[in-house]
C-alpha cells in the first residue's frame, strides 16, 4: 500500500494531462483451470481458515522485502527474529524494477536472487506468501514498475495490449521460480497475490476490469502456480472476491491501515478509526473464505520533511499492537499479515519520490536489524498466544459494537469469540482512544453456568490504550481453563506437567478457574487467593514484578506481570513440544542432538536462562555451540548463566581520513566535450500523463532509458545577443532540487522543499554576445518515480527532466536550442549487473564508476581542501573518497554501524553550512541521500555485509552545493549501536563490481 485510499484519489482526481481510458483490443492469456478449481490438496480452506497437510493453521505473517536488506548472508537473521516472535510466515513483494532494467533481460541473481531468499525461508521455517505484481506500490521507484513503461504507450494496469505484452517477460520468469518453490514442491510459498491492491481508478467503466485480473491469474498459472490466489483489496469493497466472475481469486482479503500516518500527532488517535463493522461485512462479501487481512498497519511510512520514524513509533507503538491487533482478532481474522514487520533502506534509489532513504517504517524489527522496541515483545506475546490456541481457529465473532453484553460496565466494550474449543473475549475501552484507567466485571456463559468475574471480589482494570483477551473452556491437554482474566502467553504439554504462561499489566487484579478434581493447589510466592469452588479451583492476584507459580496437580501456572513476559520464549523443538525460556535479549532456536541440548541466542548484557520443558533423556547443554553448565530447580527447569563482555568497537574518526576528491561537475567547464553524450531528440513521447510535451523534443529522461538518480541536461544555442532570461520548469518529484549553469556561470538552483515535485522559474542571464555559442548545464534531481496506485491516471508516467523552457529576448523571441540528455551510463544497459539498474544517477563520479572499490588514484586529488568537512567554496558538485579501515570483533557479535551527519536537516531549522544534498557510497552501494534543507534523516545505517567489519572499506560522499558561497558538511560521523553477542550466520562481504575502466564513459 501504503497511501489512503482517499487522498490518493482526491490528489489525482486534479492531476492535469488526464485522459480517461478507451476500450482497446487485447489478447489473454489462456486462464488455465477455473479460478476456484483446486490443484493441489496440501492447502486448502474453508470458511474458517487455511488448512496445510489437513491441519488448520493460523497464518500470522509478517512483511519482509529482501531487495531493502541487500545482504543474502542477512536474511536469516531477520527470518528468525521473525520466526522467534511466533510468526510462522513473510509475506514478500517482488520489485520488477530491479529484476527487468531493461526490457527483456531479465536478471535475478546475487542480491536479487529469490530462489536464494525462497531457500532461507524454507531453512528458518517459515512459510511465504508472494506477491509479485506485476504492480506492488510498496513506497518503491514507479510502484514497483520499471522505468522503462513510460515509453509503453498503453494505460498502465489494464488490457491494453502494450502494456500487457510488457509484462510477460517479467511475468514469466518470476513466476517460474515461485513455482519452484511452492509447498507442492517442498518449497515454503503457500499462497500467491496477483496484482496489489486493484481498488481505485479514474476513467475506467466498468472497474475492476475482469479480464486484466483474469490475465495476470493466466500468467501465473501458465508458469505453474497452484497454490490459491489471495487478493489484497486496498480497503473491504470485495473486488475480485470469490463468486464475482472473471478474475475472481479463490481467498478474499483486503489491507486496514486504520491510524493513517500522521507521525507529526503520534499522541492522536483520530475518532471513528477502530473498525467494528469489518466481520460483517466479510460475510457480506466473502463468508465461504477465511477471514484475511493481507496488510495490517505494523508501522508507518514518513515523507521527505516529516518527523521520523521514532516519532513515528509513538503512533504505531505498542499500545496499537494491543488495541488494533486485537479487534481484528475479535473480528475473527485467520490470515493476518503486518505491514511491515521490518522496513530496511532504501538503497540505491529503489524508493519513491515520496520518501527518503530509510524505510524503518516503525516496525517492531528496527531498519538495524535491532529487536529493542516494546512493540516487538507486544507482539510476541499475541503471536505466540495464538499459536498455542487452535480453538481460535473453528470459533465464531459475535457482536463487536455493543456495550452491556458481557459487562454491565458501558464503559468497556466486549466482542465474544466462540467456538467449540474455547471461547475468547477481547475487551477494549468502549471510547477506542481512552487513556484513562476503567474497572469492570464480566459476565460469562461456561461449562459451569453463568458466572460474574471476579468471583472473588475485586474488579478488574483496563489501564489507558489497552485491550485484553480473556477466556473461557479453554483446553490445556487434559485441563480446561473455567475463565481466565490474565491472558495466556503460551502454554505447553510435556512428559510429566503441563505448563501455564499468563501475564497482566502493572498492578492489575486477575483471577483464573481450573476445572479439576486434583488435590489442593501449591503456591510459589506471595499473594496468590486460592479458593475451591463447584469443581474448580479459583485462583486471585494482583499482579507485582515478582513471578509466582501456582501448581494444580501436574499443571504448573507461572503468573507474571507483562514486562517479565516479554522475557520469554518459546523455541519449537523438533520431534518434541516447544520449549518455555525465560531469559536473553532474544532466543533464535533450540535444538537436541543426542543428549545435549543447544539454545541458539543473542544477549546484549549478562543475564540468566530458564529452561522450562527440556525433553527427557536430555543432559548436557550448549549455548550457541560451546558447553554450559546448568542447574535444575525443583519444577525441572534448567537454570544458566550468560556472561556477557562488551566489546570495544573502536571506530575511525571520518574527519581524519585521507580523503581524495574529483569535481564531479566537469560539465561546466568551457574544457568539457559532451559529444559522446545521446541527443535529446525525440519529437514524439508515448508519456500518456503528459501528452503532447511542451517542448520542441522530449526532455523526459525515461524517454532516453534514464530512470533513477540526478539527470543531466546540455542545452546549445547560438546568441543573438538580445537573450534576457531563460524560463524553466523542471520536475523531480518530492523535494527534488535543480541548478542551472550557462557555460561556467552559476545562473541559479532551486534547492527543494518537502512538497514541491516541479518548480518553474525564470534566471536573468549575464548579456550574451551575438554569434557566440553558449551552452546551459541543467540538473535535476530524480527522487524516484511516482507510484501509479489509482488505475487510468499513469501517475508512474509523471516525467522527470526538463517539462518547459523558453530562452527569450527582449524582442520577445525565443531562441533555439538543441539538447542533451545524461543519466546513469548506459541508461537501461547499465554497467553495474551486481548493484542492479537504480545504484547509479548521472553525476560524473557515477558515470566513470568512481563511487567503486579500487577506482584509480589518477582520477581522484589528494589535498588539505579535499575532504566533505571542507566542501566547495562555490555551488557545484565534488565526490570524496576515503578508506575507512574497521577491526570488529564481528566473529561473535553484531554490532550496528550508522553514518550520521550532524547538521540540522530540518526546514524550520535551516542547515549551519549552505544549502546541499550529499549521496553516501559504501563500498560501491549508495546507501543514503542527505538533503539538509528538508530532511529528516540524518542518520544512515549500512549493515554488515556491506560494510566490511574487519578490513578496509572505499565510502564515498557526493556533495551537490546548491547556492552561492558553496557548501560543507559539518559533521559525518560513524557511529556503533549496542554491540549485541550473537547466534546468527556469519556474515559475508557482498561482492559487487569493482571499479574498471568503462568503455564509452564521458
Amino acid at each position: 500500500m501504503k497511501l489512503l485510499t482517499t487522498l490518493a484519489v482526491t490528489l489525482l482526481t486534479a492531476t492535469q494531462g488526464c485522459s480517461a481510458l478507451r476500450g482497446r483490443p487485447h489478447t489473454l492469456l489462456s486462464s488455465g483451470p477455473e479460478p476456484r478449481a483446486l490443484l493441489q490438496d496440501i492447502v486448502t480452506w474453508d470458511n474458517h481458515s487455511l488448512l496445510i497437510h489437513g491441519e488448520r493453521t493460523y497464518i500470522f505473517s509478517g512483511e519482509i522485502h529482501p531487495f531493502r536488506l541487500p545482504v543474502p548472508s542477512l536474511w536469516s537473521d531477520v527470518l528468525e527474529k521473525i520466526k522467534a516472535l511466533g510468526l510462522n510466515t513473510i509475506s514478500v513483494y517482488i520489485d520488477w524494477a530491479l529484476l527487468e532494467g531493461k526490457p527483456g533481460e531479465f536478471r535475478s541473481e546475487g542480491v536479487f536472487d529469490y530462489a536464494a531468499f525462497f531457500e532461507v525461508a524454507k531453512q528458518v521455517g517459515l512459510y511465504v506468501i508472494a506477491r509479485p505484481g506485476p504492480y506492488i506500490n510498496a513506497e518503491v521507484s514507479g510502484g514497483g514498475f520499471p522505468g522503462w513503461l513510460q515509453r509503453v504507450k498503453g494505460h498502465l494496469r489494464t488490457t491494453d495490449e502494450d502494456y500487457l505484452h510488457a509484462t510477460n517477460n517479467y511475468a514469466s520468469h518470476i513466476n517460474s521460480i515461485i513455482a519452484k518453490y511452492q509447498i507442492t514442491n517442498g518449497g515454503p510459498v503457500i499462497l500467491y497475490q496477483p496484482e496489489n491492491e486493484y481498488s481505485g481508478a479514474i476513467g475506467v467503466e466498468p472497474f475492476p476490469q475482469p479480464e486484466y485480473m483474469q490475465y495476470v491469474e493466466g500468467q501465473a498459472r501458465q508458469a505453474g502456480i497452484v497454490v490459491p490466489f489471495i487478493s489484497n483489496d486496498a480497503y473491504a469493497g470485495g473486488h475480485n472476491a470469490p463468486g464475482t466472475g472473471v478474475g475472481e481469486v479463490d481467498i478474499y482479503g483486503h489491507d486496514g491501515y486504520p491510524l493513517g500516518f500522521d507521525c507529526a500527532n503520534p499522541s492522536t488517535w483520530p475518532a471513528g478509526a477502530l473498525p467494528t463493522s469489518w466481520y460483517k461485512t466479510h460475510m457480506n462479501q466473502s463468508a465461504s473464505t477465511p477471514y484475511s487481512i493481507p496488510e495490517f498497519q505494523g508501522g508507518s511510512f514518513d515523507p521527505w520533511g516529516g518527523w521520523g520514524f521514532e516519532q513515528c513509533l509513538q503512533l504505531v507503538n505498542h499500545e496499537q499492537v494491543r488495541v488494533f491487533y486485537k479487534n481484528n482478532y475479535a473480528a475473527g481474522v485467520t490470515i493476518f499479515n503486518l505491514y511491515m514487520i521490518f522496513g530496511g533502506t532504501n538503497w540505491g534509489n529503489l524508493g519513491h519520490a515520496g520518501g527518503y532513504t530509510s524505510y524503518d517504517y516503525a516496525a517492531a524489527i528496527k531498519e538495524d536489524r535491532t529487536v529493542a522496541r516494546e512493540k516487538y515483545s507486544e507482539l510476541k506475546l499475541e503471536a505466540q498466544f495464538m499459536k498455542a490456541s487452535p480453538g481460535f481457529l473453528v470459533a465464531t465473532p459475535g457482536l463487536s459494537n455493543e456495550t452491556g453484553l458481557y459487562s454491565p460496565d458501558t464503559s468497556v466494550t466486549v466482542t465474544p469469540v466462540t467456538g467449540p474449543n474455547g471461547s475468547f473475549f477481547v475487551v477494549r475501552h468502549t471510547d477506542y482512544q481512552s487513556t484513562a484507567s476503567t474497572s469492570y466485571t464480566l459476565m460469562l456463559s461456561t461449562s459451569s453456568g453463568q458466572l460474574t468475574v471476579p468471583q472473588l471480589g475485586g474488579k478488574l482494570t483496563l489501564g489507558r490504550r489497552d485491550s485484553k483477551i480473556h477466556v473461557s473452556d479453554y483446553p490445556l491437554g487434559k485441563y480446561s481453563l473455567l475463565y481466565s482474566t490474565a491472558e495466556i502467553f503460551t502454554w505447553q504439554k510435556y512428559e510429566n506437567k503441563t505448563v501455564l504462561v499468563v501475564y497482566g499489566g502493572a498492578d492489575e487484579l486477575h483471577e483464573l478457574a481450573i476445572k479439576t478434581a486434583a488435590a489442593p493447589p501449591k503456591v510459589e510466592g506471595e499473594g496468590v487467593t486460592t479458593k475451591a469452588m463447584n469443581g474448580s479451583v479459583i485462583a486471585q492476584w494482583k499482579t507485582t514484578p515478582k513471578r509466582r507459580i501456582l501448581q494444580v496437580g501436574d499443571l504448573y501456572v507461572h503468573i507474571l506481570d507483562r514486562n517479565s513476559a516479554y522475557n520469554y520464549w518459546v523455541p519449537e523443538l523438533a520431534g518434541s513440544s516447544p520449549l518455555i525460556v525465560n531469559g536473553g535479549y532474544l532466543v533464535r532456536s533450540a535444538s537436541v542432538s543426542s543428549n545435549t541440548l543447544d539454545i541458539r541466542g543473542d544477549f546484549n548484557s549478562s543475564t540468566s536462562l530458564e529452561i522450562i520443558g527440556v525433553p527427557n533423556g536430555v543432559s548436557k547443554l550448549t549455548l550457541n555451540g560451546a558447553s554450559a553448565v546448568y542447574t535444575s530447580d525443583i519444577q525441572g527447569s534448567w537454570l544458566t548463566a550468560i556472561a556477557y563482555n562488551k566489546p570495544k568497537a573502536c571506530l575511525p574518526n571520518l574527519s581524519k581520513l585521507e580523503w581524495k576528491s574529483v569535481d564531479s561537475l566537469p560539465e561546466v567547464k568551457s574544457t568539457y566535450d559532451d559529444s559522446a553524450w545521446p541527443n535529446a531528440d525525440h519529437t514524439t513521447t508515448n508519456n500518456t500523463f503528459v501528452e503532447p510535451f511542451q517542448t520542441d523534443v522530449s526532455l523526459y529522461g525515461s524517454d532516453y532509458g534514464f530512470h533513477a538518480g540526478v539527470l543531466l541536461f546540455r542545452g546549445h544555442f547560438t546568441a543573438t545577443g538580445e537573450e534576457k532570461s531563460l524560463a524553466l520548469t523542471t520536475q523531480g518529484g518530492s523535494a527534488f532540487a535543480s541548478s542551472v549553469y550557462l557555460n561556467s556561470t552559476f545562473i541559479g538552483s532551486w534547492t527543494g522543499i518537502d512538497a514541491a515535485t516541479n518548480k518553474s522559474d525564470t534566471y536573468t542571464l549575464p548579456s550574451l554576445t551575438k554569434g557566440k555559442n553558449y551552452v546551459f548545464t541543467i540538473l535535476v534531481d530524480n527522487m524516484g518515480l511516482d507510484e501509479n496506485w489509482v488505475v487510468g491516471v499513469d501517475q508512474m508516467k509523471l516525467p522527470r527532466g526538463i517539462l518547459h523552457y523558453n530562452l527569450t529576448s527582449t524582442s520577445g523571441t525565443s531562441t533555439p536550442i538543441k539538447w542533451k540528455i545524461t543519466g546513469n551510463l548506459g541508461g537501461e544497459s547499465y554497467v553495474d549487473k551486481s548493484r542492479g539498474p537504480l545504484n547509479e544517477g548521472g553525476l560524473f563520479h557515477e558515470r566513470q564508476g568512481l563511487h567503486l572499490p579500487s577506482a584509480p588514484a589518477s582520477a581522484l586529488a589528494s589535498s588539505n581542501s579535499s575532504s566533505p568537512y571542507a566542501g566547495l567554496a562555490s555551488p557545484g558538485v565534488a565526490f570524496y573518497t576515503a578508506t575507512l579501515p574497521l577491526h570488529l570483533p564481528s566473529e561473535k557479535f553484531d554490532i550496528p554501524l550508522s553514518f550520521v551527519f550532524s547538521n540540522s536537516t530540518t526546514a524550520s531549522s535551516p542547515s549551519d553550512s549552505g544549502a546541499y544534498r550529499a549521496w553516501l557510497y559504501v563500498n560501491g552501494w549508495q546507501f543514503g541521500r542527505y538533503v539538509s534543507n528538508v530532511g529528516p534523516q540524518k542518520e544512515f545505517p549500512v549493515p554488515e555485509g556491506i560494510l566490511n567489519h574487519d578490513g578496509d572499506n572505499w565510502i564515498g560522499v557526493a556533495v551537490w552545493a546548491l547556492e552561492e558561497g558553496g557548501a560543507k558538511v559539518p559533521g559525518l560521523d560513524l557511529r556503533a549501536g549496542v554491540p549485541v553477542l550473537t547466534a546468527r550466520e556469519k556474515v559475508s562481504v557482498v561482492k559487487g563490481s569493482d571499479w574498471e575502466k568503462r568503455e564509452g564513459a564521458y
